[in-house]
């Protein structure tokens, strides 16, 4: 049987094989094919085999990587081999680039000697791409962005955003990341050029109203705010206020710190496109603008969308925003630049909501379909919701033409969740947006083994694909993470309702712990090929906070015994010390101060 993640859209496996020899010719008929020929190089070299390439069109070629196919399709490509060798064949240099990652995953599997086969490959979805939220406290190293998206682009992602709030080191802005280890610029510019070399567009992310609590909290920008001293949480029954989030959309310095934002990030790009972000202003209408909200409401935030929107139209860029607001406004939505770009956003398994799709559609703008990996306020994911929500969202774009598929993956309430718990939902949400109909029906948790983690024992896949499925057992489900989760991060004297004390929950219990063992067990038995040691540690840790929050439910039902410091301790030394393996060390001790929340 013949693996694939994505599975291309057609493949017909033919009589015979074809080995590979100790040295193997790779012929391209272009040099812009270089990075390609260099590509296929190193997967030969995965398998023992040395490569040579060379730019001609002559003589015998184990490998043949050509470009110019003739086709309507970018990103396409057809993949041959037969006995006498492998043919790849592009519309264009990304066409090729995936062609080669297909022949890199045939090699992964079957070594040097590959069976006979005809591909014919192309995306549903034109841009597939995922988001990394690096502003809830954690900051990925560069070392660790580079290799996630090595990752990504031999999944045929070919779009990264950054969610970027006060994490890049503006020269004229240097008091709202003094403290969180930000992506500098000569850093920016080479994650960059990665990217560029791997066919992904590294596309900037800039929230512009909404998620400014990092800048506002300052004196010299907290003026901007729409309610400077903070907003009543619509969350908490105690009736808390929460920090100042939301510019004042009618002060003229709001747009100014904006075009200050964009003038220093977007030279680092090329990207023709921009997310202007504009999601979830909480405190809007409510403060500085309530008097013109109530005149119209909804209008004074379109007019301010618009106002950004020119700021990066003037810049070359065409403009992203997360529709979530304009959705509430109907007869809005006519009135927003036609060449804007709505990302219909939505997490549960349901979501996007197709009314919201055909809304936007029907004004004839371009939609991106944006799901996520379901791995914030969860520790481990939520595998079954996030499958069916990343389906979905394929489903949608398909059905209504969407431009682009973006896969978002939070940092909510201290982002305690491991990366490697988000490889999931970035492979399953790559394979069905790039092919949906193909893609529906795959062992995920095989080509979890086989294509993320390398796990030569063929366990990983399999643990994380259940240690994501351990929410299912609680008779409690909580919208947007895991009851557990929210246990942990919650006082359970002050929150914890009469109601969940139910036969149900003490058996769900019982039964998660039962689980949990059994996969420690199975995690023993993995070989991972790289990341071995660290993303064990990182299971071990998912572990130890679902058994914690266990105990903490079961010390205030009176069924367990009283948590000590000596129980927490080697938790949070242990948080800290995964955290630095893939992160920087600004935000950390926020998030660890959730441990102290509760």
């Amino acid at each position: 049987m013949t693996l694939l993640a994505p599975m291309p859209q057609k493949l017909t496996l033919e009589e015979g094989t074809f080995t590979l020899e100790g040295n193997c010719l790779i012929s391209m008929n272009h040099r812009d094919l270089f990075f390609e020929g260099r590509y296929a190089k190193e997967a030969l070299a995965k398998v023992g085999v040395a490569g040579a390439i060379a730019l001609t069109k002559h003589g015998d070629a184990g490998i043949k990587l050509t470009m110019g196919m003739d086709s309507m399709l970018t990103q396409s490509y057809t993949l041959t081999i037969n006995e006498t060798g492998i043919s790849i064949n592009g519309s264009d240099a990304a066409g090729v680039f995936y062609g080669v990652c297909t022949l890199n995953q045939l090699l992964l599997q079957h070594g040097t000697t590959l069976p006979c086969l005809s591909i014919i490959d192309f995306p549903d979805i034109q841009k597939r791409g995922v988001m990394l939220d690096i502003s809830r406290d954690r900051v990925p190293t560069l070392e660790t962005l580079l290799t996630l998206v090595d990752k990504l682009a031999s999944w045929k992602i070919n779009e990264v955003q950054l969610y970027m709030e006060h994490t890049f080191a503006y020269q004229a802005h240097p008091t709202v990341w003094q403290k969180a280890s930000p992506i500098t610029s000569e850093e920016l510019l080479t994650l960059h050029d990665y990217c560029h070399d791997r066919h992904i567009d590294l596309v900037p992310n800039l929230n512009t109203i909404g998620h400014m609590e990092r800048w506002l909290k300052h004196a010299e920008y907290n003026a901007l705010a729409e309610m400077p001293a903070g907003f009543p949480s619509h969350w908490h029954e105690d009736g808390r206020i929460l920090p100042a989030s939301t510019l004042n959309p009618l002060d003229e310095g709001s747009l100014k710190l904006i075009k200050s934002l964009l003038d220093e990030l977007l030279p680092h790009f090329t990207s023709r496109y921009l997310n202007i972000g504009g999601d979830e202003p909480w405190e809007l209408g409510k403060g500085a603008s309530k008097e013109q909200w109530e005149k119209e409401p909804g209008r004074v935030y379109l007019e301010y969308l618009k106002s950004v929107y020119r700021e990066a139209t003037q810049r070359g860029r065409k403009a992203q925003f997360w529709a979530d607001i304009i959705v509430k406004y109907p007869a809005l939505v006519e009135e927003l630049p036609k060449d804007a770009i709505a990302m219909i956003w939505g997490y549960e398994a349901n979501e996007p909501n197709e009314g919201d799709v055909e809304l936007i559609t029907s004004s004839e703008l371009q939609t991106y379909m944006v799901p996520g990996t379901s791995t914030w306020n969860s520790l481990a994911g939520r595998t079954t919701n996030a499958m069916e929500n990343l389906k979905n969202a394929a489903r949608l774009a398909n059905k209504y033409g969407s431009f682009g598929y973006l896969i978002t993956d939070w940092g909510d309430n201290g982002h305690w969740q491991p990366l490697s718990a988000s490889y999931l939902g970035f492979l399953y949400g790559a394979c069905v947006s790039w092919s949906y109909e193909h893609n529906l029906v795959m062992d995920l948790p095989a080509a979890l083994d086989a294509f993320a983690f390398f796990d030569k024992a063929q366990k990983m896949g399999r643990i994380a694909y259940d240690m994501g499925d351990l929410y299912t057992l609680m008779p409690m489900q909580v919208h947007n993470g895991v009851f557990l989760f929210y246990m942990l991060q919650t006082s359970l004297r002050s929150e914890w309702k009469p109601e969940y004390d139910t036969p149900e929950l003490h058996a769900a219990l019982t039964e998660t712990k039962t689980r949990i063992d059994s996969l420690l067990s199975d995690l023993e038995k993995a070989n991972l090929a790289e990341e071995d040691a660290l993303v064990k540690a990182e299971y071990r840790q998912i572990a130890a906070l679902f058994n914690l929050a266990i105990a903490r439910i079961e010390e205030h039902l009176g069924t367990g015994k009283a948590i000590t410091e000596d129980d927490l301790m080697p938790i949070i030394e242990q948080h800290r010390a995964l955290w630095l393996s893939r992160h920087r060390e600004g935000g950390l001790e926020d998030s660890v101060a959730r441990y102290m929340r509760s």
